[in-house]
């Protein structure tokens, strides 16, 4: 899953900073040179750019930048990605008397990935993926005021994003070429992530120096850690149809454990990539028992999105995510319920700084946030909540080990000030903000031709 560089038309002589990395041993990421590899594969097809991979087996647009190391040794084609945020975060500062918290944490992640052809019509990948969270974060997650999902202590979280786990991704996959425009793919993951939604916000070149989930996290992208997956997908020119079987429980308090895999769910993703800067998906999927507190409660959730990329000038790229994602909840003995999620969001990665937004409103109950009700129905009835993030960042260096900038933002959240439970416990208009420094690869060195992007080196370009 690539985390993402710069679509357009042939640009000599332009400077976008570093190379991408130093060789391990037995390695070669560049010739004497110094320039790039000329082919990078993509892990799931031998016809399709490496930058349309997402997480997963999502896809992104082929014009989405990538920050990695590549590395090739003995046929093998190796990723590494990583990012780093070290943050304060404040959360309802208007308000200290009302909910809201700030402390100091540090969510990170660690992800390799390699493949190697099989034959001449087979490819064979692998991927795993490793966070610090449970360590750097804690159990209880870190502050999010209006966040809802998983739980802590027997509690349901509130107001807190959960920690991922230490193993967010170990999957294997062997992708079959019929033919130049046809690909079938068998992925299995434990952990893994199923044919459902969008690519995980960690991932989306939008969300890169955002260093909070989507408030819809949990409506959307939420299922790229489920322990036990079974990926079935065929490729024909730029369109995929996908099927999997996972488990549907999401992974328990015990951050560093293998949960037990159930294969209970199912889902389907339709995507689709009409041109090299747009992507689009629809899925829907049946998850049995997601949380662990409501072992009865299950959830349908259907999911669109559109991805997309445009050049701003010689140096800069603008990418932008939207997703609507609709969760329907059903149980024994329990009421149906429907409720909503849309998200905007987008990043200007320029050569010296970034300027992001993330909009979204999304449809909260007061049993999810464990506020006091008057009757069950009362409990479970539609909130409409939004939040409105803007931020900055200034890149303070770029090596060949990564890149280091220093960010900023700040959050207003809104809803119906006329309904006084909301109004008691977080106040009226609550605001947050948040300063980091964030470590991330660097971003990786492409060809840029009208036949679409080409990964590797271009002479007197650097990224």
């Amino acid at each position: 899953m690539p985390d993402h560089n710069m679509p357009g038309h042939d640009m000599p002589g332009m400077n976008m900073g570093t190379n991408a990395g130093t060789a391990m041993p037995g390695m070669a990421p560049a010739d004497s040179s110094g320039m790039m590899m000329t082919h990078l594969r993509n892990s799931f097809s031998k016809s399709l750019p490496m930058a349309r991979q997402g997480s997963g087996t999502s896809w992104h647009p082929d014009s989405s930048p990538m920050y990695m190391q590549m590395y090739q040794t003995n046929g093998w084609d190796v990723m590494l990605m990583y990012s780093v945020f070290l943050r304060y975060t404040r959360q309802n500062f208007n308000h200290d008397n009302l909910r809201g918290d700030a402390n100091f944490r540090a969510n990170s992640y660690v992800m390799g990935m390699a493949n190697h052809l099989v034959g001449q019509r087979g490819l064979f990948s692998i991927q795993a993926m490793v966070t610090a969270d449970p360590l750097t974060v804690g159990g209880a997650g870190y502050p999010l005021l209006f966040q809802t999902g998983e739980s802590w202590k027997g509690e349901k979280l509130h107001d807190h994003q959960h920690p991922h786990d230490l193993l967010s991704a170990l999957a294997v996959a062997y992708t079959h070429a019929a033919s130049d425009n046809v690909d079938l793919t068998a992925y299995l993951g434990y952990p893994g992530e199923p044919a459902i939604g969008p690519p995980v916000f960690m991932h989306r070149p939008s969300a890169a120096n955002l260093p909070s989930a989507p408030l819809g996290h949990h409506w959307q992208d939420a299922t790229h850690i489920q322990f036990g997956v079974a990926t079935l997908g065929v490729r024909y020119r730029n369109a995929k149809l996908e099927g999997s079987l996972f488990t549907g429980r999401e992974p328990n308090e015990n951050r560093y454990s293998f949960d037990r895999p159930r294969f209970d769910s199912y889902s389907a993703r339709l995507s689709v990539n009409p041109s090299d800067n747009l992507a689009l998906q629809v899925s829907a999927a049946h998850l049995k028992s997601p949380e662990e507190l409501e072992p009865n409660d299950n959830v349908d959730r259907t999911s669109a999105s559109v991805l997309h990329n445009a050049n701003v000038g010689r140096e800069s790229i603008l990418s932008t995510t939207a997703v609507w994602g609709m969760n329907r909840h059903s149980g024994l003995g329990e009421e149906t319920t429907y409720s909503n999620s849309f998200l905007l969001e987008s990043n200007l990665q320029a050569r010296s700084f970034n300027l992001f937004t993330r909009l979204e409103t999304l449809q909260l109950n007061y049993d999810e946030l464990l506020l006091p009700a008057a009757t069950d129905h009362d409990a479970h009835a539609n909130r409409q909540v939004s939040a409105f993030t803007l931020g900055a960042s200034k890149y303070l260096a770029k090596t060949n080990a990564g890149w280091l900038d220093l960010g900023l933002t700040g959050t207003l959240n809104t809803y119906n000030t006329d309904n006084t439970t909301l109004l008691a416990a977080y106040g009226r208009n609550p605001l947050s903000f948040e300063v980091y420094l964030r470590f991330i690869a660097p971003r990786m060195s492409m060809h840029m031709g009208h036949g679409g992007m080409k990964h590797g080196g271009m002479k007197g370009m650097k990224m």
